[in-house]
């Protein structure tokens, strides 16, 4: 296990793949030491994280993924599912072209219940740091993708994400109760419709309701990496928190988490299985 750009995030390349998935976690990290100059000193991190999605999928445990990159950091800090031009005029002011209108882009100026995170805008010199945190975690998928297509001649990237059981004020489906499980693929884009076909039954066959694609499609992660005609496919798997936790709180139920964490090693173990070509 390897801690990359002063330990933003964790990544594990296994020295051979033995298989051609690899797992991605961008939003379960709540650190902000070294990035927290103009951070709200009252902001809770845990709000908007995908707190212990890192956990369900036993990420550096036994019976986890050999090959992942988690996130360290907050996406308070940096969204690194977001383009890191994504940025508001508010947020980045010496931005060449700043292009993100609700402040929720690279870097999150509001929360999700418009909450300001930031006391004051970042210099460019503080965007640029969180860009290079950004490319060295998307070098490192790309470098974990590249070598399990090698091997394999294909590859999956599985998405690591919960979402809140209801759509909070800053969704586009504000008030409204969610599936259990979201599958993202861009709208059929990011992947073959076989892998989202087989995700979505897997969950299905487990006791939860599936609705692929709403209200999440995918964000930079599988728009970016998620190539099917060069053989490498993307997709992003949404779980509702209240599976496993409780949303107030932030505590973890351990039996909701011990049914996700048996539920996504099945799934992980199965997916080289999928019939993709």
């Amino acid at each position: 296990m390897v801690d990359f750009v002063e330990g933003t995030f964790t990544a594990r390349l296994a020295p051979e793949p033995t298989t051609p998935v690899v797992v991605s976690v961008p939003h379960a990290g709540i650190r902000t030491a070294g990035f927290d100059a103009a951070l709200a000193p009252e902001l809770d991190v845990r709000g908007d994280a995908d707190l212990y999605v890192d956990q369900l999928y036993r990420l550096g445990q036994d019976g986890g993924p050999e090959t992942f990159v988690a996130a360290r950091l907050s996406r308070f800090i940096c969204d690194l599912n977001r383009d890191p031009d994504d940025v508001s005029k508010g947020a980045v002011p010496e931005h060449p072209a700043p292009r993100n209108a609700d402040g929720r882009g690279f870097i999150w100026a509001v929360t999700t219940v418009g909450e300001p995170t930031l006391i004051r805008p970042l210099t460019l010199a503080e965007w640029r740091a969180r860009t290079a945190v950004h490319a060295a975690y998307h070098e490192t998928i790309d470098r974990a993708l590249a070598r399990a297509r090698d091997r394999f001649g294909y590859a999956i990237l599985v998405d690591g994400h919960s979402m809140p059981s209801r759509g909070r004020s800053g969704h586009t489906d504000t008030g409204r109760d969610r599936a259990d499980i979201v599958p993202g693929d861009r709208e059929g884009t990011s992947c073959a419709a076989a892998l989202t076909d087989f995700v979505s039954a897997h969950f299905a066959r487990n006791g939860f309701s599936v609705r692929p694609n709403e209200p999440y499609k995918g964000g930079f992660i599988t728009a970016h990496h998620g190539r099917p005609a060069e053989r490498i496919h993307a997709i992003q798997i949404e779980m509702r928190r209240d599976l496993y936790m409780n949303e107030q709180t932030f505590v973890p139920n351990p039996t909701g988490v011990s049914r996700l964490q048996s539920v996504l090693a099945d799934l992980l173990t199965q997916l080289p299985t999928v019939t993709l070509y």
